[in-house]
This record gives C-alpha cells, sequence and structure tokens, in this order.
C-alpha cells in the first residue's frame, strides 16, 4: 500500500510539474517570438539606417558631379586661346560683405561670388592681358563664403587659393574714385549677393561706367548681380545708358529659389525698369542650372545671366577686342 501510495503521490507529483512547466513552455515560445520580432526590428532599423547613411555619403560624394551634370559651371567647349598682350582688363568688385535686412547692418557674411571674380580673371590673364582689380570703396574684398564649398568651387577658385598675387590684388584694391576706366580695354563686373548693395547706388560707378561708354574704348561686361553696374549709367541725353539694349542679369526665379527677396536691387527687375530688353534662359529644375550670354547691338556690352557663364562672357569679350584690334 506503501507502494502504492509512494507511486500515487510520485505520480501526483510529475503530473503538477508537467502541468506547471507546459504554460512555461508557453509563455517561453511568447517571449522567444517576441524578442525575435523585436530583433528583426532592431535589425531592420539598423539595415535601414545604414543603406541611408550609404545614400547620403554617396550623394554627398557625387554631388560636384550631380551639379554640374544639371548645368553648374559647364565647360565652354567654344572657347579660345587669344593673344591680347599690350592690353588691359579691369575687373571690378562690391565692398558690401554682409547679407543684411533693410534697416540692418548685421547678417550672414557676403561680397563677390567667388567663381564670378575668378573665371574672368584667369580668362584675361592667360590671354597676356594685364588684369587690375578695383573695388567700391577700395581695401579687402569680401568673398561670399559659400564659394568655395566642395560642391561650387571652380578650378579658377582653386587657383586663386594658391595665387599670392591675386590673393593680394584682394587684399589691397584700390576704390573706384582712383581708377580711370577709360585706361582699360576690358571692364568686367563681378556678381554675388554683395553688389546688389552698392553697385546700382554707386553715384560714382554710374559715372565711371558713362565716362567709359563715350570714351568709345573699353568693352564692358558682367555676370549675374553685376550687371547692376549699369542701370543707373545715364547716357547724353539723360536717360538710361541700358535702355533699348539686350542685357541679361540673373533672373528673378534664381532669387526665390534661395528664399532672399531682401536685397535692395534685383538684376530682372532694375535691368527692366531701366528699358534694357531684358533676355534670359530657363531651367526646368531651378534657374541656378540655366545661362546665356547677351551682347548688345553696338557691341559695347557683354553681360551673362549667372554664375554659370562667366566663361563665355569673358571669351566674347575677348572676341570682340581681338576683332577689333585686327582692323
Amino acid at each position: 500500500m506503501q507502494s502504492n501510495l509512494h507511486s500515487t503521490v510520485v505520480l501526483f507529483i510529475c503530473g503538477a510539474l508537467l502541468a506547471l512547466a507546459t504554460p512555461s513552455k508557453a509563455m517561453a515560445r511568447t517571449v522567444v517570438a517576441k524578442a525575435s520580432a523585436t530583433e528583426v526590428l532592431t535589425v531592420g532599423a539598423i539595415i535601414i539606417a545604414v543603406g541611408l547613411i550609404v545614400i547620403a555619403v554617396l550623394i554627398a560624394i557625387l554631388l560636384p558631379k550631380i551639379m554640374k551634370a544639371l548645368g553648374m559651371h559647364p565647360d565652354y567647349d567654344a572657347g579660345q586661346k587669344y593673344n591680347l598682350q599690350g592690353k588691359k582688363a579691369l575687373v571690378v568688385t562690391t565692398s558690401h560683405g554682409v547679407l543684411s535686412k533693410p534697416g540692418e547692418t548685421t547678417g550672414k557674411p557676403t561680397g563677390a561670388f567667388g567663381s564670378e571674380m575668378t573665371v574672368p580673371y584667369y580668362e584675361f590673364l592667360d590671354a597676356g592681358m594685364q588684369v587690375d582689380v578695383a573695388s567700391i570703396k577700395g581695401g579687402e574684398i569680401p568673398i561670399d563664403p559659400q564659394s568655395f564649398y566642395y560642391f561650387l568651387i571652380t578650378h579658377e577658385d582653386k587657383r586663386f587659393l594658391k595665387d599670392p598675387a591675386f590673393q593680394d590684388k584682394i587684399k589691397h584694391s584700390p576704390s573706384i574714385d582712383d581708377v580711370d576706366f577709360t585706361d582699360y580695354d576690358l571692364i568686367f563686373f563681378v556678381g554675388g549677393w554683395g553688389p546688389s548693395y552698392d553697385f546700382a547706388q554707386s553715384k560714382r560707378l554710374a559715372e565711371r561706367v558713362s565716362e567709359a561708354y563715350y570714351a568709345e574704348t573699353p568693352i564692358m561686361g558682367s555676370v549675374c548681380h553685376g550687371a547692376l553696374a549699369f542701370v543707373s549709367a545715364k547716357d547724353a541725353d539723360g536717360k538710361p545708358l541700358v535702355a533699348g539694349r539686350k542685357m541679361t542679369g540673373v533672373t528673378q526665379g534664381q532669387l526665390d529659389t534661395f528664399r532672399i527677396k531682401f536685397t535692395p536691387k534685383h538684376p530682372e527687375a532694375e535691368l527692366k525698369k531701366a528699358g534694357a530688353d531684358y533676355r534670359a534662359n530657363h531651367h526646368p529644375v531651378a534657374d541656378i542650372f540655366a545661362t546665356v550670354t547677351v551682347v548688345d547691338h553696338e557691341q559695347r556690352f557683354v553681360t551673362g545671366q549667372n554664375q554659370n557663364s562667366g566663361h563665355e562672357t569673358a571669351q566674347k569679350m575677348m572676341e570682340l577686342l581681338s576683332q577689333r584690334s585686327a582692323k
């Protein structure tokens, strides 16, 4: 009987343990399932994060090529090698270095846009010309730091950064008050945000442009905001010098892309206001990738739409000068 009782007790205990063990296994399976799901989600999140990082890195690496493919700083295949030894070129820039709102004196640093200065400078220099640099007020010329972002920097910008002679000209530029525009064969006005604050507003610059025009010697050119140098100049009758002339400058659409509407003067609006025959090309993605260069009917003004137009504008200026010199 004891044996049967012992056996019964053992069986009872075993049954109880088995009964207790059964839900524990079920619970274990549930915990494992939950753990597995959490691991899957965690692993998936890690894979997605790594994938996004890889994509971001690839885009960052390829961004300069992507920008160029869209139209930023295009190569100018029609470019020629000119020999303009003995000729003189003047590059004129802004003196304003702060992207300030009306009534304010502080803001993000700005100034001349790098490639809009370096590209024409080296085009003229490589043609054997003497190239001088002047600014509205003189002294060190402010250059927009965004000019040298890795996806915007040009070969000419990199050349400038290794060129102490050019850098010295930037640090010690003479004022336009101390420069006789009529001494030059080519005069190029550099763009950037800075000129919107002091090109059209400078009475002295307007006088210098008119003097150069009536001297019948310099061929004048610009890109982007640089065209603002012409809008206040007057002809002998006191009318806008640019009236009726084909001209271009940065489009309002390009400015709207950057949502900067508070700068004092906008080239498209000011050129039209002065009576110029405004021309521009537009790009399906954004006008920052568009470009066009136009020459007025007298072949005295050569203007480029934006930062992409530097090579063509400088080249066409030299072409006109070379043709003139050959006569």
